[in-house]
């Protein structure tokens, strides 16, 4: 998890994330996830290269992490409060309230090929790399 820098004065609050200072990587997409229907699940994949920052702006959801060894799960439910996810992670988004809104700031631009959408895939290629 990472914490954010907030700045609050009188007429609220302000979240930075800065590319290179507040994540390792400089952004280059950001994409935002909202209005999920109830019992769905986002993600279901990894990613070869990618890394990412995922933080919740509203309301909450929790995400899977995988490493092809262990599970964890993240309750993601703060603006100033983001999971960083590194390549090689098998993740699902899940139990997200009606008015979540998630936000992901990625280490690169969309490529299909990056993707790993097929687990049994994923986990030859994660075990295989320790």
């Amino acid at each position: 998890m990472v914490e954010l820098p907030e700045h609050s004065d009188p007429r609220g609050l302000l979240t930075v994330v800065e590319g290179g200072k507040d994540v390792d990587f400089d952004i280059k997409r950001a994409y935002f996830i909202h209005h999920v229907p109830e019992k769905v699940t986002r993600g279901a994949h990894g990613h070869r290269r990618l890394r990412q920052l995922i933080v919740a702006m509203h309301g909450s959801f929790e995400v899977i992490v995988d490493d092809g060894f262990e599970k964890e799960r993240f309750v993601l439910d703060h603006p100033s409060r983001g999971l960083y996810v590194v390549p090689m992670i098998w993740r699902d988004m899940v139990n997200f309230t009606p008015d979540a809104v998630g936000l992901w700031l990625v280490s690169e631009p969309y490529d299909e090929s990056e993707y790993y959408r097929d687990y049994a895939e994923f986990l030859r290629d994660a075990r295989a790399s320790r």
